[in-house]
């Protein structure tokens, strides 16, 4: 992990770099190149918590979804890069981090249009008020359940990609 909080793939000038260093490009241009996977933005301050959620999501989410790339970061600079950048089908942010992504959730709802579609992780499941406050899409408690998580993001994604965005006025 670098000072600057980005995770395995950090952001650069634009482009994003994988772990191997390849240079990909961001945002629209990315998801033109490659519209046979979709990004998920995984924000967490503590990498094992990160990990653990890397590892349930897996590769691919269902057979009727394409494979799922993972971009993780640790700071709230990190997520609002990305999220500038583009290209994000989904972010799934971990309330319980520091700062929390409930607040980060609803920064994001006001500032990003159009928002990709964003679900919340909450540290009790009597929390999930608090993603109703953030304007968050899905709420999912800790400890996250290992099949409850991929399904819930599926079906986001699902629901998303049937959905076409409105331009802005």
């Amino acid at each position: 992990m670098d000072a600057g909080g980005e995770g395995r793939d950090a952001m650069t000038d634009g482009a994003q770099q994988t772990k191997h260093g390849e240079q990909t490009p961001s945002g629209e241009q990315g998801r033109a190149a490659d519209e046979s996977q979709l990004t998920i933005l995984l924000y967490s301050s503590d990498r094992t918590v990160r990990e653990n959620i890397r590892f349930t999501l897996g590769r691919k989410l269902a057979d009727d979804l394409p494979p799922i790339r993972v971009l993780e970061v640790a700071t709230q600079p990190a997520v609002l890069t990305a999220m500038d950048a583009g290209g994000i089908d989904l972010a799934l942010l971990d309330g319980e981090a520091v700062p929390g992504g409930i607040g980060m959730c609803r920064q994001l709802k006001d500032e990003i249009f159009p928002c990709p579609p964003i679900m919340v992780l909450t540290g009790r499941r009597d929390d999930a008020w608090l993603a109703t406050w953030s304007r968050a899409d899905g709420v999912v408690p800790h400890p996250v359940d290992p099949i409850r998580l991929p399904e819930a993001v599926a079906t986001m994604l699902r629901r998303a990609r049937a959905v076409v965005p409105a331009s802005p006025a």
